[in-house]
């Protein structure tokens, strides 16, 4: 039998899946996040923005506020964000105003992607610093759990309206 070693992007994009799982069961855009410092984690994230009732509360900007507490500076410059879906323009701002040093994207979001789909405001050249970048780590577990959440929620709203008749 074949045993697959694991990579340490694949350990720590699981780390970030499992965050998206704790979205997926309060019914929020499965999305997770973790922020790794000399090969350890210290900040965690998932998205809240429908719980919490707050634009912010994605999972890359409360991993950022948590990993800044944690080493008492708002510069990440040695530290990688693993994120399971490609960050919009907010969360890709914070990231690069963080100074994070590397962010490692599951999968990308074609339709409001802030780095390579739209726009890359991770590695613009105009701004004072740019943010070393790979794409497509467990990205068909990532894509997957998005999907999966979107048709459920198709489900139930056509349920609903099911319901309603």
């Amino acid at each position: 039998m074949k045993r697959e070693i694991m990579t340490q992007d694949e350990k720590y994009m699981k780390a970030a899946l499992r965050e998206a799982q704790k979205a997926y069961k309060i019914e929020e855009v499965p999305i997770g996040c973790v922020i790794v410092q000399n090969d350890k984690i210290i900040a965690r994230g998932y998205n809240r923005r429908n719980t919490d009732k707050n634009t912010l509360t994605h999972a890359e900007i409360s991993a950022i506020k948590k990993a800044s507490k944690k080493t008492g500076d708002w510069r990440l410059e040695d530290c990688t964000m693993y994120v399971t879906l490609e960050p919009c323009q907010m969360c890709a701002g914070a990231i690069v105003q963080s100074r994070l040093g590397k962010v490692v994207i599951g999968s990308m979001n074609p339709k409001a992607g802030c780095a390579g789909s739209v726009i890359n405001l991770l590695q613009m050249k105009q701004f004072n610093h740019q943010v070393e970048m790979e794409t497509g780590v467990l990205e068909e577990e990532c894509s997957t759990m998005l999907s999966g959440f979107f048709q459920e929620l198709r489900e139930k709203k056509k349920q609903a309206k099911l319901d309603n008749v």
